[in-house]
Parts: C-alpha cells; sequence; structure tokens
C-alpha cells in the first residue's frame, strides 16, 4: 500500500503539471491541504517538501507556497541517456511503425532514446502526453497534431514549450498559429497527381472522400479541386464529401453507398479516398452492393498501407516516404538541437497504379 505523504505528493504534483495549480500561482494552504486530504500536518510537510526539493513549489516567507516555474527549474535527476518525445494520433497501426522506425534508427545512433506518446486523435491525450513529457525533461519534440484544422485548447501547453526552449517538430502536418518547422509530404500535389490520372484515363465523374479535420484532409482535398481546374471540359463533374475523425465509418460508408446508387445517372466512375484504410473499406461495401472494382467503379487510396497491395483487387495508390519521413525529422530535431534553426520539408510521394483502377 502507497504511503500516505507519497499519494499526497503525487496527486499535488499532478495538479501542478497538468495546470490546475498554474506557475507561480499559490496553492492551498498546509491546514487546507489536512483538510482536502484528511492527512496530518507531517504528512502534508513530508509531501510539500519532497516537492519543494524537486522544484516544484516554492514558499514566499509569511506568503505561502508557490508553483514555480518547474518546467525549467526543477531539480533534474541524473541522466545517461536523455529522451526525445514523439506523439503521434495512432501509434500501433497503419503508417506509424515505419515513421517511428525511421525516428529512433537516426535518434538511438546520437545515444538518445525515444518516450512515446499516442492520442489517438484527441485533444486530452495530446495534453496529457505534452505535459508527461515535460515533465520527464525529454530535450525535444516530434509531434504528429491533432485535428490540425479546428481550434486547439493545447495551444497554451505548447507555448510552455516554446518558454522551455526545447524544439519542436511537426509530421504529417501542422499548427498554423505555431512556428515549428514541420516535415510533410506535398499532399496537394500529390492528390492532384493520383485525380489527373484517373482524368485523364477517360473518368469525368470522380467522387472524393476527404477527412477535413487535419490538415492532410484538406490539402488532399485542394488537390483534388487543382486536377478538376486543369480539366475544363469536365470541372463541374466532379463531387466531394467531407467527414471528420471521429464519424463512425459505417455512417461513412452509408453516406458514400448513397453516392453510388445504381440507379442514379451521376452515379462517379471513380472514388479517391483520404487514405488506403478507407478504400479498403469502400471496396469492400461496393463488393457487397454487387458493384465490381475496378469494372463498374475504379477506388484509389493514399499512403501505400503495406496491405494494400495484397488486397483484391490491389489498390492504386501513392506513396508515404513513412521512414524517410522519421528519419527527416529526427534529423531536423538534432540540428535544432545543435542550436540551428530548423526549416520545413516537404517529401516527394509517387504514384502507383494497381488493379483497383483502370480506363474507361
Amino acid at each position: 500500500m502507497e504511503i500516505k505523504y507519497v499519494m499526497v505528493k503525487k496527486s499535488i504534483k499532478n495538479s501542478i503539471i497538468n495546470g490546475k495549480y498554474k506557475i507561480n500561482e499559490k496553492i492551498p494552504t498546509e491546514s487546507e491541504l489536512m483538510g482536502m486530504y484528511s492527512v496530518s500536518r507531517y504528512t502534508i510537510r513530508r509531501a510539500v517538501g519532497d516537492l519543494e526539493h524537486e522544484g516544484y513549489i516554492y514558499r514566499v516567507q509569511g506568503g505561502g507556497m508557490y508553483v514555480n516555474d518547474w518546467i525549467n527549474h526543477k531539480v533534474r535527476s541524473e541522466r545517461s541517456n536523455q529522451s526525445v518525445g514523439v506523439i503521434t494520433t495512432h501509434i500501433a497501426d497503419y503508417i506509424f511503425p515505419n515513421i517511428i522506425s525511421g525516428i529512433d534508427q537516426v535518434i538511438s545512433a546520437e545515444g538518445l532514446s525515444v518516450l512515446i506518446g499516442n492520442t489517438h486523435d484527441e485533444y486530452d491525450n495530446e495534453r496529457h502526453n505534452l505535459l508527461n513529457m515535460l515533465d520527464n525533461d525529454v530535450v525535444g519534440f516530434i509531434i504528429e497534431p491533432t485535428r490540425s484544422t479546428l481550434e486547439n485548447p493545447n495551444l497554451d501547453v505548447y507555448q510552455m514549450i516554446v518558454n522551455s526552449g526545447k524544439p519542436a517538430v511537426f509530421i504529417n502536418s501542422h499548427y498554423p498559429q505555431l512556428d515549428f518547422p514541420y516535415v510533410e509530404i506535398d499532399d496537394t500535389q500529390a492528390e492532384k497527381k493520383i485525380v489527373d490520372y484517373l482524368l485523364d484515363n477517360g473518368h469525368e465523374r470522380v467522387l472524393g472522400i476527404f477527412q477535413v479535420d487535419d490538415l492532410q484532409g484538406v490539402n488532399r482535398m485542394n488537390g483534388f479541386i487543382k486536377s478538376y481546374q486543369t480539366h475544363p471540359d469536365v470541372s463541374s463533374s466532379g463531387d466531394i464529401m467531407m467527414y471528420r475523425s471521429g464519424d463512425e465509418i459505417n455512417s461513412v460508408l452509408s453516406k458514400i453507398k448513397d453516392r453510388v446508387d445504381v440507379q442514379s445517372e451521376s452515379r462517379p466512375t471513380a472514388i479517391v479516398c483520404y487514405n488506403d484504410q478507407l478504400a479498403i473499406e469502400v471496396i469492400g461495401m461496393l463488393s457487397k452492393e454487387g458493384i465490381s472494382v475496378p469494372g463498374e467503379i475504379s477506388v484509389a487510396g493514399f499512403d501505400d498501407y503495406e496491405i494494400s497491395k495484397f488486397v483484391d483487387p490491389s489498390i492504386t495508390t501513392m506513396t508515404h516516404p513513412k521512414r524517410h519521413m522519421g528519419e527527416t525529422a529526427a534529423k531536423l530535431l538534432l540540428d535544432m538541437l545543435d542550436k540551428n534553426k530548423g526549416a520545413n520539408k516537404m517529401l516527394d510521394s509517387e504514384l502507383i497504379v494497381r488493379d483497383s483502377t483502370k480506363g474507361i
């Protein structure tokens, strides 16, 4: 069973790290803390004494206890191996294992370790991971933003990172409000390339399906539009459907199904999806509806997901330089740790034509 003063110490520390007690803000008095935790004055004094020693709080003679600038001035533990904080939206599947592997290869070669966090594309998880990594004194951050086109409630934590002087690099997308360098695919040009391929091969009615609460999705949607702008003869034939990351996949598929109603004269001859994961789901839905791919409708994805070449039909897609992105982001961060100013990096994507599309 955990000792009482340790439990109290952890609780107060969590309130400091999570921002309940803000830097330079007064915390409750010893008597108030005794009442809050139902413990003795001795227990409170041991807990706050440890926190003071570790640099989380400081005392003002006759004025009480205040939150210290714990990010920059807390006592650092002796470490032979410092860490880089890596935060992604979905750590265990899709493109991220290869990105993380690329990061780790570069970081570990410099004697650093990687501390990994997973947000599941939720702001609360992003906040928790950022604060936890600040508390663990990582030397820098590599971050995939959460819902990067929406108003972010964690900008105060990002400002803490700025104030700490710790470098940070974004991958895949970025928050426009923050002046951190980023490593991204040129999603707009890449999407234009795949839609150009379809339009140049006789497709006029292409349905584009894009996730619009992240910058990648918006940029890919812009590439879809640019392709139609450069094909004026069919510019009125394209169609766009938008969804958000939190939408249930069955709801998204149901809306797509409505667009491909076999009785509709405007049914698309091709569908381009936000990514390969969605493309696989769409192909499955079309198969259940008795619609052949690519016989009746061509389907294309994005990211060159590992299994996209093995499903039937194999999926036409745009490459995602996963490992190269991780390596590039890690090298950029190391350069910034050497006090150099980081510059944005845009990576190329190549079209891979497989069996899920054909000309008409």
